[in-house]
């Protein structure tokens, strides 16, 4: 899946919820659902924010701490060990020399297990792209088991956004993609290697798989490689493995034949030294997460926990089957709310109600627009000065997944006393 596609498929997710249901989330959802999750890709976000800032700088200690140089696990006598550069080798300044598409290509192609043939291929260089360049391979391997296509991106993040809203790394949750398999292995020296085993189509288990590997360096590289398998990205609606091993994926990730091309890439500026600038007001995380459990009831169980500035998510588990319950916090809102906080058009059961000081709540009791079978319960409050506390729960772990439960765990009562607690803002 390319930048492009990665992003208008998280795009469409978080628009999936501002539909005529349910009032419509900030524009900022994107952003804070990143945080929040510390794992979502932004990797269009990312290329946008290089053209103005180039990105971390590349030290030694990338090559001293063995995050690249070592063959993956299973991968003895394969690509990685067979001596494209050693570990502790420095490679080239950064006025090295550029590096090609045609170079990118090959490779990619000498990382590939022999006796398969390559098609369909293409790449970009260090000088495609200015700052914002993410160098790349692509192809199409193909053996007598079928085909893969397999793609492979360089980048080094930007030293001034933290690494949980940028890039392809990390686990992303289970209330965003509840059928993916992922591990993360922190290697020596601080770099870290995330595999996944997923779906061409997140929201469900069946159809083409997608299995990607990231490298994320403690200097801020990251390599990632992802295959489809039965062709190219929704050529397939099969589901037979990828040619490629998680093993082999994370080979290619980690060898040192890559060292050329991470050492031409454009040099970075220098990290900023002020506060990162939070683009508004935001409740914090860690609040967020305290008040929405201190409303649970007692007795239940919490798992999945994803907290970020405006947004928290998390399973809770009353011994009757998971229930994904969430809560968004935002300012400035009376706007974009405008017209949205009754019930009209709304399917469902909709109750809207103005309390003595202006304050708007909405209570939705409806259905998942993803098609299921799943409920999803909405209480949504509009504060005269704008701002708005929006608790969401649904009878399962994610929206896509199956129902675990008749319906969900806590009542609308306790969800609307959820969202009318001004502690969000305050505590």
């Amino acid at each position: 899946m390319s930048p492009d596609e990665e992003f208008e498929t998280r795009m469409a997710r978080a628009l999936g919820r501002a539909t005529v249901d349910f009032p419509p989330h900030s524009a900022d959802l994107v952003r804070r659902s990143v945080a929040r999750g510390r794992r979502m890709r932004l990797a269009t976000a990312v290329r946008i924010a290089g053209a103005a800032t180039a990105v971390a700088a590349l030290g030694g200690g990338l090559f001293a701490t063995g995050a690249l140089g070592h063959p993956g696990p299973g991968s003895a006598g394969g690509p990685a060990a067979s001596g494209h550069g050693r570990t502790g080798e420095r490679p080239a300044s950064r006025t090295a020399p550029p590096v090609s598409g045609a170079e990118m290509v090959r490779t990619l192609r000498s990382l590939l297990p022999p006796g398969g043939t390559v098609s369909a291929a293409s790449g970009t260089g260090t000088q495609d792209g200015g700052h914002g360049v993410r160098p790349s391979a692509r192809l199409t391997y193909t053996t007598a088991r079928g085909s893969s296509a397999v793609d492979f991106t360089l980048a080094r993040l930007d030293p001034g956004i933290p690494r949980d809203q940028q890039g392809d790394g990390g686990c992303l949750p289970v209330e965003v993609r509840p059928f993916d398999k992922c591990t993360t292995e922190k290697l020596p020296g601080g770099a870290v290697l995330d595999i996944t085993r997923s779906f061409t189509y997140p929201n469900a288990e069946t159809g083409q798989k997608r299995w990607y590997a990231v490298l994320t360096t403690a200097d801020g590289v990251q390599l990632s490689v992802q295959e489809f398998g039965g062709g190219g990205e929704k050529a397939s609606s099969g589901s037979a493995d990828p040619l490629l091993s998680p093993a082999r994926l994370t080979s290619i990730v980690r060898s040192p034949a890559w060292h050329k091309a991470i050492a031409a890439l454009p040099a970075p500026r220098r990290a900023p030294t002020g506060p990162a600038s939070t683009g508004g007001r935001q409740a914090p995380g860690p609040r967020l997460s305290r008040v929405l459990k201190a409303h649970l009831p007692r007795g239940g169980t919490v798992s999945d926990e994803n907290a970020g500035d405006g947004l928290v998510q998390l399973v809770y588990d009353d011994g009757h089957g998971k229930n994904m319950v969430e809560v968004d916090v935002q300012y400035d809102m009376t706007a974009d709310l405008a017209g949205h906080m009754g019930c009209a058009d709304v399917t469902g059961h909709c109750e809207a109600a103005r309390l003595d000081d202006g304050t708007l709540v909405k209570k939705v009791r409806g259905s998942s627009e993803k098609g299921g079978a799943a409920q999803v319960w909405l209480v949504d409050v509009l504060y005269p000065d704008g701002r708005r506390v929006a608790a969401r729960e649904v009878n399962s772990y994610a929206e896509s997944a199956p129902v675990t439960r008749p319906r969900p765990a806590l009542s609308m009562d306790r969800l609307a006393g959820i969202a009318l607690d001004k502690r969000f803002f305050t505590g």
